[in-house]
């Protein structure tokens, strides 16, 4: 069987591989498969505020002196464990807990190729006040839409304390690991930006230079957006959205009694909605990772040799060295 197209190995692959647009689109789209499949998995579990919520495990806070949220020690817990693992010295990943608070690997460095350079990027806190904030409530929303039964026999879903109750199922072991996997999926997905960005300007490094040394980051992020690919981009990622987040036995059903797709799409019940996974890249995803690419890119002539910016300005391109 052939290898894999959407994925390789950093510390094995050469840099021309690694950089090769082709081959960091397709990453980029398995991540799509992983993000969609774990918010899934995550929109299982009510809301349960108080794992986001400073303080608000007691047994932490007498325990382990702990004042953060639950989730943040939990993170701290199983980033601590991959650290172990040398996996925060890989280029394409980025903890959520302070370096200084993680343990040194036990195996031995690897050496990877020159891929990017030492830019000091990292966006997870805003990535994690907003999937707080914003994803979580939103993907478990049905929480607080269940109807209750009032003492007349009606049946109501307007009762603030019978949302109070279903927004919150007591399973913070469960729903922290699902924010656990989303929470770096999203994070390696936003932070691969940067390898775009390098692919971009070593392939046409002339094209950045004025930009660049303008610090002109609207010129900059002309350069790197390219609408048609954005659009194709929502559009695959609605339907696996759709398709991943229907209930198949439900919808083979709807199928054999002659719905077709119409009658699914309508009538099968949803594990997620596609429009609020295509909002979350539309509104976030995708924002983030430009700025997180025009951050990149605007010190990128800092980290050129003399003779690198010459080849540059001459129009000889890009030469790795």
């Amino acid at each position: 069987m052939a290898p894999s197209t959407n994925t390789f190995n950093l510390a094995t692959a050469s840099a021309q591989q690694i950089l090769s647009l082709a081959n960091i689109r397709a990453v980029l789209q398995r991540l799509e498969d992983t993000i969609v499949f774990q918010l899934i998995e995550r929109a299982q579990f009510a809301q349960n505020a108080p794992m986001y919520q400073p303080g608000a495990i007691k047994e932490l806070v007498e325990g382990e002196g702990w004042q953060a949220s639950w989730v943040e020690w939990f993170l701290k817990e199983v980033e601590s464990a991959h650290a172990r693992c040398r996996r925060w010295s890989a280029p394409d990943e980025f903890p959520f807990t302070d370096m200084s608070l993680l343990p040194k690997p036990v195996l031995p460095p690897v050496k990877y190729p020159n891929l990017l350079y030492d830019h000091g990027i990292n966006v997870n806190r805003r990535i994690y006040e907003y999937y707080r904030d914003h994803i979580v409530p939103t993907i478990t929303a049905k929480f607080n839409a269940q109807p209750t039964t009032s003492s007349s026999g009606t049946s109501s879903s307007s009762s603030s304390s019978s949302q109070t109750a279903t927004a919150d199922d007591g399973q913070y072991g469960s729903a922290a690991v699902r924010d656990a996997e989303v929470l770096s999926a999203l994070s390696r997905r936003i932070h691969f930006g940067m390898f775009v960005s390098e692919s971009k300007f070593r392939s046409e490094p002339q094209a950045f230079l004025e930009p660049i040394r303008q610090r002109d980051s609207e010129a900059v992020l002309a350069l790197i957006t390219k609408p048609a690919v954005e659009a194709a981009l929502l559009v695959r990622l609605r339907e696996k959205a759709r398709v991943y987040g229907q209930d198949l036995d439900q919808a083979v059903a709807l199928m054999q009694q002659g719905h077709g797709r119409e009658g699914e799409d309508k009538d099968t019940q949803r594990k997620i909605e596609a429009d609020e996974v295509v909002k979350i890249y539309e509104t976030f995803v995708i924002p983030l990772t430009k700025v997180v690419e025009v951050d990149y890119l605007l010190k990128r002539l800092e980290h050129l040799s003399p003779t690198q910016l010459e080849a540059i300005e001459a129009g000889k391109g890009y030469i790795e060295e």
